[in-house]
């Protein structure tokens, strides 16, 4: 049943309630446009913003692919999050093993840091060093065994779920409307706005809204979304990639000193933290194949991050399957490029050699009604929404702006 009474109309619906969808409405209700969100949950954060590493970083491993602006940008975030939300994002120290096995040598890690640290600003957080070896005793029960150096250097943590629904609250209080438990059915595009069809899961009822623009930010599930527009629009060809993580018991000491950055016997970073008193390991990539909202952990993902974890603290504290409090996975969307994925294992070279840059769809080229978000970092989410607000400027008129997002607090 579509109700034909309730025609409300915005300059902005927006798709999902995962941290780009909470970025765009913070930018597009910042620059005084009226906003709507429909997120299918009954709360925000519920998909892959929830299900992430908990870091706000600038990518370190990224320099190895030259992708220096996109660390540049990462790194630019992570100094406006850390002055905006104190309270949600804090600077924390990680270390940089390197041991006769390592793949990255120690000068090697130098140079990456130096150039990590040029491109922070040479702020305080910037810094880096390598510890003196009368201090490895005090990292945590790391095992030394030909061990060659550790450097410490900063970045910062953070609790996704708590962060995206602060950046929604501020959304909120410049105005924008949030409807949870509400799907999209259909997105008619016409010339001059769009035809948007949601209906409330607890209802048979379906409510038509109009919309100058649509900004599909439904992470995992946007080429879902994608096939719901009439006339079709370019659905981008896409992976999901899963990221398992799994949570052990601390113990007396444990992980105290920071995030450790160590690299798995594939080469692949691997980060191992203190979580809300218990320590989290992760992540994998594995190519995932089913329905996004069934995403778990998977046995060998299991045993690869606990193996991983006991190479390197096992000596001291060794954990068994047993030990395991917790395990979750999340998706992230990787556009396909010209690197061709030839297997399904957990850490393939191939998918840690991927672009992580965020790929943007719009519909039509001409004064664009749908815009599609494709990929994506926690980290850059306001950089993302002011590069699509960028484009949404092409098609809505101008308004006179409430704030600015890079001095918005978020608590």
């Amino acid at each position: 049943m579509v109700s034909v009474n309730e025609a409300p109309q915005f300059d902005v619906v927006v798709i999902g309630a995962g941290i780009h969808g909470a970025g765009v409405a913070q930018a597009a209700a910042a620059a005084g446009y009226s906003v709507l969100v429909v997120e299918q949950y009954a709360a925000p954060a519920q998909g892959t913003s929830s299900r992430s590493s908990k870091l706000i970083h600038g990518g370190l491993r990224y320099l190895e692919r030259g992708a220096l602006g996109l660390v540049y940008e990462c790194l630019r975030e992570r100094r406006l999050l850390l002055r905006n939300a104190p309270t949600l994002v804090k600077a924390i120290p990680f270390y940089l093993p390197v041991y006769t096995h390592s793949t990255r040598p120690a000068w090697l890690l130098y140079i990456g840091l130096w150039i990590y640290r040029v491109l922070a600003g040479w702020s305080g957080i910037a810094n880096f060093k390598r510890v003196p070896q009368h201090e490895w005793s005090q990292l945590d029960g790391l095992n030394t065994q030909n061990l060659r150096a550790v450097f410490q250097y900063y970045d910062a943590q953070t609790d996704d779920a708590a962060l995206t629904a602060a950046v929604l609250a501020s959304a909120q209080r410049l105005g924008a409307v949030i409807k949870y438990s509400t799907v999209c059915e259909r997105l008619q595009l016409q010339s001059a706005h769009v035809d948007v069809a949601i209906r409330n899961q607890a209802q048979a009822l379906m409510v038509l809204i109009e919309a100058k623009v649509v900004v599909n930010a439904a992470g995992p599930w946007v080429n879902h979304v994608a096939r719901k527009v009439q006339p079709t629009v370019p659905v981008h060809d896409i992976e999901w990639v899963q990221g398992a993580h799994i949570v052990l018991p601390s113990f007396s000491g444990a992980a105290q000193q920071g995030i450790y950055y160590v690299e798995a016997p594939d080469g692949r970073p691997v980060f191992i933290m203190p979580w809300r008193g218990n320590i989290l390991v992760g992540t994998t990539e594995t190519i995932f194949h089913g329905e996004p909202a069934n995403v778990t952990a998977t046995e060998v993902e299991i045993d690869y991050l606990l193996k991983i974890y006991n190479q390197y603290f096992g000596k001291t504290h060794l954990r068994q399957h047993s030990d395991i409090l917790e395990t979750f996975a999340g998706l992230r969307v990787l556009p396909k490029d010209s690197i061709e994925v030839k297997t399904k294992s957990v850490a393939h070279n191939n998918l840690n050699a991927r672009s992580r840059e965020t790929l943007f769809v719009q519909a039509p080229v001409q004064q664009p009604r749908y815009f599609a978000i494709y990929g994506g970092k926690l980290t850059a989410y306001r950089a993302t929404a002011e590069q699509i607000l960028k484009q949404l400027r092409q098609t809505l008129p101008r308004k006179l702006a409430k704030a600015n997002s890079r001095t918005l607090t978020l608590n």
